[in-house]
C-alpha cells in the first residue's frame, strides 16, 4: 500500500530518514528500494529551489504533501522530490538512489550505457532516467498513484543507524547534515 499523505506531511527532515527501504514503484513494474535522500528545507535552507519563493519551475514543491516535485538540472538531467510539510510550505526530499529490485529490463533500456546493475539508479539524475520519471511527472501524487508511481512500505523497516551526512552537489548550505543513507548499500550515490 501506497504510503498516506500524513507520511509526508512533516518536516524533510523526519521523511528523508523514514524513507530509507521504502520501495519506488511503477505502474510498469520498474521498483526500487530507497537507499539514499537528502532534505530541503524550503525558506529557512539557501539551497533548496524553494528558498526564494515559490516559482513556475518550483510550484509543485508548494503543493499537497505527496506530490512529486521533478526539475531539470544543469541542462540535461532530470531529479526528483517527494513534497513534505504542510502545502504551501516548499519542502521536499529528493530521492538519491534505489537498489533496484523490478523491472530491470526497462531500466536497462532507459540507460543503454551503464554496464552494471548497481549502477543503474546509482544518483539522482540515473535515479530518474531508469525509472522513466522527466516533465511529465512533475505534480503527480504518489499517495493516489495517480501519474502511475508511487512509494510503498513493504515490510522493510528504515535502517536503525543510517550513516548521516552532508548534503552533496550543492554550493549553498553545505554544511547541514540532511543526507541519508543505507550503511553499506552499494547502491549509495557517493560516501
Amino acid at each position: 500500500m501506497a504510503l498516506d499523505r500524513a507520511f509526508y506531511r512533516r518536516d524533510p527532515r523526519a521523511v528523508a530518514p523514514d524513507l530509507l527501504n521504502k520501495v519506488l514503484l511503477h505502474a510498469d513494474g520498474r521498483c526500487g528500494r530507497i537507499v539514499e535522500t537528502e532534505a530541503y528545507c524550503g525558506p529557512t535552507d539557501p539551497a533548496a529551489h524553494s528558498w526564494r519563493g515559490r516559482t513556475a519551475r518550483n510550484a509543485t514543491m508548494f503543493g499537497a504533501p505527496g506530490l512529486l516535485y521533478v526539475y531539470f538540472t544543469y541542462g540535461m538531467h532530470w531529479c526528483c522530490n517527494p513534497v513534505c510539510g504542510e502545502e504551501g510550505e516548499g519542502v521536499a526530499v529528493l530521492l538519491r538512489a534505489l537498489a533496484p529490485l523490478g523491472g530491470l529490463a526497462a531500466m536497462r533500456a532507459a540507460r543503454p550505457g551503464c554496464r552494471r546493475d548497481r549502477d543503474l539508479c546509482r544518483g539522482p539524475a540515473r535515479l530518474c532516467q531508469a525509472m522513466g520519471i522527466g516533465r511529465a511527472q512533475d505534480g503527480i501524487d504518489l499517495v493516489g498513484g495517480a501519474g502511475g508511481f508511487s512509494i510503498v512500505d513493504d515490510g522493510v523497516p528504515p535502517p536503525v543507524a543510517p550513516v548521516v551526512t552532508t548534503r552533496i552537489g550543492i554550493t549553498r548550505a553545505i554544511g547541514q547534515p540532511w543526507r541519508w543513507y543505507v550503511p553499506g548499500d552499494a547502491h549509495v550515490s557517493r560516501r
